[in-house]
Formats: C-alpha cells, sequence, structure tokens
C-alpha cells in the first residue's frame, strides 16, 4: 500500500486493485491499468485470492465461476474493511452467485427482501 501526505496529518493511501478469473474474461481489465491474474484451475483462484488479500489489494474482482466455489476464504474478509471482494461475471455469463450475495446481505441488512421480490 502506497501512502502520500498531503499537508497536516493529512494521509491519503493507495491500495492497488486486482482482477481474478480465466484469461479471456479479465484481460480487458488490464487496459484499465488494473492488476490482472488468470487462474485456470479454482486452485490457483484460491492461491491468488489469500495472496492479493494478504497484500495491498483494496479491490478484488473475481469472476462468478471462480468465486462460487470459495465461500470459505470469500466469509474470512467479509468482515474486514479491505479488501473488498467483488464478484463479476465471465466470459460465459453471469451464474447468479454475485446478484444472490446482494440479496443475502440485504435480507440481513433490512430484514427483508426490498430488491428482489418474486413476488411481485
Amino acid at each position: 500500500m502506497e501512502s502520500k501526505s498531503y499537508g497536516k496529518g493529512c494521509v491519503i493511501c493507495m491500495y492497488k486493485i486486482g482482477v481474478i478469473g480465466d484469461y479471456d474474461s479479465i484481460c480487458g481489465f488490464a487496459a484499465l491499468g488494473l492488476d490482472i491474474y488468470p487462474a485456470n484451475t479454482l486452485d490457483e483462484a484460491h492461491e491468488l485470492l489469500v495472496r492479493l488479500a494478504g497484500g495491498d489489494y483494496g479491490i478484488i474482482y473475481i469472476t462468478e465461476q471462480n468465486i462460487s466455489k470459495l465461500e470459505d476464504v470469500m466469509e474470512k474478509y467479509r468482515e474486514q474493511q479491505t479488501p473488498a471482494i467483488v464478484p463479476i461475471p465471465g466470459v460465459r455469463g453471469a451464474n447468479g452467485f454475485g446478484t444472490a450475495r446482494v440479496k443475502k446481505y440485504v435480507e440481513q441488512a433490512v430484514g427483508s427482501d426490498i430488491i428482489f421480490n418474486d413476488e411481485a
């Protein structure tokens, strides 16, 4: 993590942003200046997620195909301020994991499903 001081008592911390997933799904993020980490297996994705989360990464994007199988690792970092681990769809499309996760957290915070009401 890079820190810069801007005057009296003002320090801004600069975190990195990383993206984990199959190469076809994440290669475009490199053009945005994000660090990409191709993972061809679940073990590679697991190793990368743990390594990045323990480093200078404030945000880690990971394809839904990988993240849905790494729920145990996700829980470890869920209560921490950083890193924010964000599911993204891969080139094969979304599998609904990200949407289900948002729904779960909204229900926990509010007490009911106010965003994705299936009965409407």
